[in-house]
């Protein structure tokens, strides 16, 4: 029984002394005991966010060995970070470690091929993977501009709408961009980063025709170049912008919807092969098949 109540006792001596301490902590923002206990609280969430860090610092560090290996020209390099930042790549670590991972998709691809002993039977495996695996990185970087592409695309007469009401509520051309930029986070995220760039870059000073036209070369969309050219020429010779905006949004919207159509028209001749090769042999084991047995048992029977 005295067990018990000095455990129960020193229980309750312990839940007062921290009711006292985060009341005075509460009180008293600015003394030693509330800053002890802030570290206290946040010391679970640093280790997380410090081991984030170094793997990513420890990935670079083990891909540009690899991306030193191979000689590349400044064109090489200048092509090679136009297409990454057209497929949403911006930094300039992401240029090492593209070239780092072809290099080292390479020689992984080697090393397999030697170490598996088929590249000794095959001199044309030896030389082929290793090729492919280096030409692999760039398979799937070309995929991925694409993907972006058509989803930049697809928003686009979205974004000129929305534009056109903005400018027909007032408001100027930079800041309708702002806005739209603004409003298609979650709807078209592509978009939307290279909307906010474009309004990042007009407040850092460049004027509006740089910076649609860099909006243009990152993302290398033919509708965009072609919505860039209108806002300049009507920028240049003073014509009204939202007349030119609504008028392009419902060509961008007309060849979209001829664009689906030719597609439509071109699936019957993509469908053939598929059907020659995996409908039309199972239709006609069905058809033909019973007809085949019997005349078989018949010729059989004689």
């Amino acid at each position: 029984m005295t067990l018990a109540l000095i455990a129960a006792l020193l229980v309750f001596a312990g839940v007062v002394t921290a009711v006292v301490c985060f009341a005075l902590a509460a009180v008293a923002p600015a003394s030693l005991l509330a800053e002890r206990l802030r570290d206290l609280s946040s010391a679970p969430v640093a280790p997380r966010q410090s081991l984030r860090q170094p793997l990513r610092d420890r990935l670079q560090r083990a891909l540009a060995p690899f991306a030193k290996a191979l000689p590349h020209s400044l064109a090489e390099v200048s092509q090679t970070r136009l297409w990454l930042v057209q497929a949403g790549y911006r930094e300039e670590r992401h240029v090492n470690a593209y070239f780092g991972l072809r290099a080292l998709s390479a020689f992984v691809a080697l090393a397999f091929m030697l170490g598996s002993g088929i590249g000794f039977r095959s001199p044309w495996l030896m030389i082929g993977v290793p090729a492919l695996a280096f030409f692999l990185p760039r398979f799937f970087l070309k995929r991925r501009i694409s993907k972006r592409q058509q989803r930049i695309r697809l928003a686009l007469p979205d974004a000129l709408d929305l534009t056109v009401i903005c400018v027909e509520a007032g408001i100027s051309l930079d800041q309708a961009i702002q806005r739209v930029g603004t409003e298609l986070q979650y709807a078209h995220p592509d978009l939307s980063e290279e909307l906010r760039l474009v309004s990042l870059e007009t407040r850092a000073g460049k004027p509006r025709s740089e910076a649609l036209r860099n909006l243009a070369t990152r993302t290398g969309v033919n509708d965009v170049r072609q919505l860039v050219a209108v806002l300049i020429q009507t920028d240049r010779f003073g014509t009204g912008v939202t007349q030119a905006l609504r008028i392009h949004s419902d060509a961008l919207r007309t060849e979209r919807r001829q664009r689906a159509e030719e597609q439509a028209a071109k699936l019957n001749v993509k469908m053939l092969p598929y059907l020659v090769v995996f409908v039309f042999p199972a239709l006609l084991v069905v058809v033909f098949g019973p007809a085949a047995l019997q005349s078989l048992r018949i010729l059989v029977n004689r």
